[in-house]
C-alpha cells in the first residue's frame, strides 16, 4: 500500500444540526493522508488544544462531513465524510482521527445539494443517509 503525506492548513466540520454551519477547528498542527488502498480512504489527523474534547466526544459515534484545506490555506477546501477514529489527550492539547472518504464533486455542487437537503426538512442520521443515497 502506498500512502501519500499532506499538511492539513484548516479543518471545519459541518455541524448537521446547525444546519450546515461549520465549525472550523483551530489547528495546532495537522497531518491528511490519502492511503491509496483498495477502498480510497483519507486519515486526517488535527492537533488541537484539548478544549475540543467534549466537542468532539459527542460527535464520536457520528459521520461526520468534514472540509479539509490541504497544503495551502489559498487551496480550495476538499469536502470528506468521516468517522472519528481515535482522540487523545497530550497534555493540554490533543489529537483527534477521522478516517473517510472524499466526495469527489466540486465543493459548490456538494453545498447546493446539502442546502437542498436541509430545506426539505432532512436533519441528522437521515441526512446523511439521504446525501449517501444522491451522491
Amino acid at each position: 500500500m502506498c500512502v501519500k503525506t499532506f499538511k492539513l492548513r484548516k479543518l471545519v466540520v459541518l455541524d448537521y444540526d446547525k444546519g450546515l454551519e461549520g465549525t472550523e477547528v483551530e489547528l495546532i498542527d495537522g497531518l491528511i493522508i490519502n492511503r491509496e488502498d483498495d477502498y480510497d480512504t483519507w486519515l486526517i489527523e488535527g492537533f488541537i488544544n484539548r478544549n475540543y474534547w467534549n466537542y468532539f466526544e459527542d460527535k464520536k459515534h457520528e459521520e461526520l462531513m468534514v472540509q479539509a484545506t490541504i497544503t495551502k490555506e489559498s487551496n480550495e477546501p476538499a469536502s470528506f465524510i468521516t468517522k472519528m477514529t481515535e482522540m487523545h489527550e497530550i497534555g493540554e492539547q490533543m489529537n483527534v482521527m477521522l478516517m473517510g472518504k472524499i466526495i469527489d464533486k466540486q465543493k459548490k455542487d456538494v453545498e447546493q445539494l446539502l442546502t437542498a437537503l436541509v430545506e426539505d426538512g432532512y436533519e441528522g442520521e437521515e441526512l446523511i443517509q439521504k446525501f449517501k443515497e444522491i451522491y
